[in-house]
């Protein structure tokens, strides 16, 4: 099936964002909407296949080949650091990857005294390299849940982690500090797929390019 050309797409929100902004370049999958629970779709007619993974393990199935292209969002890629190549913005899935630290906090607190801090966050790849360059010496406490959490039972003051509205920071008693990055949804591709299926993986590059210039940036 080398004629296919392969997409890894996260379930969930991301990939009906994905597959609507597809259908605009006439990029379809009607047995995707049939509400089937099976984890690769496929449209014969076009010669497109569909893997629905976890969003954190898009980048591996795209960087080793079985997938030609994926959409993840910008803070994996930042964390996993994999060899892709990452020609789109698809302007979806908007979110900030911030410090926070509890409200009680913020009134003494200078960010810029900073010396030995214990953070909590799914990003320690990211936090490590952000806090270094700014000379800051971190203790790293990786969690895979809720990282508000951290800061309320006293396993770390701060935090790095992803924020849209803010509204859950707030719920729990938490401010932001510093922002590290804006991140949205990018297109990735296999460089060897690119070099193999050229012509068909660049049509879709461009094609995407047109009609993202003409796409607000959706939140979520």
């Amino acid at each position: 099936m080398s004629d296919y050309i392969t997409f890894a797409l996260p379930k969930g929100r991301i990939m009906q964002d994905s597959m609507e902004l597809f259908a605009r370049i006439g990029i379809t999958c009607p047995e995707m909407e049939k509400g089937s629970r099976k984890l690769v779709f496929e449209n014969p007619e076009t010669k497109f296949r569909f893997m629905a993974v976890r969003a954190t393990d898009v980048p591996t199935y795209v960087e080793y080949g079985c997938a030609d292209l994926g959409i993840v969002g910008k803070d994996t890629l930042m964390e996993q650091g994999k060899d892709l190549y990452e020609p789109l913005d698809m302007k979806f899935g908007y979110c900030r990857m911030v410090v926070a630290e509890p409200k009680e906090l913020q009134g003494d607190d200078d960010p810029a005294n900073w010396s030995n801090i214990r953070v909590a966050t799914k990003y320690p790849n990211v936090t490590e390299k952000y806090f270094a360059s700014k000379g800051i010496q971190v203790e790293l406490i990786k969690l895979y849940g809720s990282i508000e959490l951290a800061p309320l039972v006293g396993l770390s003051e701060r935090i790095v982690d992803l924020v849209s509205t803010g509204a859950t920071l707030k719920e729990n008693g938490m401010v932001e500090v510093e922002t590290i990055a804006e991140v949205t949804s990018r297109l990735i591709v296999n460089r060897a797929s690119l070099k193999t299926k050229h012509q068909r993986i660049v049509k879709i590059i461009e094609d995407l390019e047109q009609v993202i210039s003409d796409t607000p940036t959706i939140s979520v």
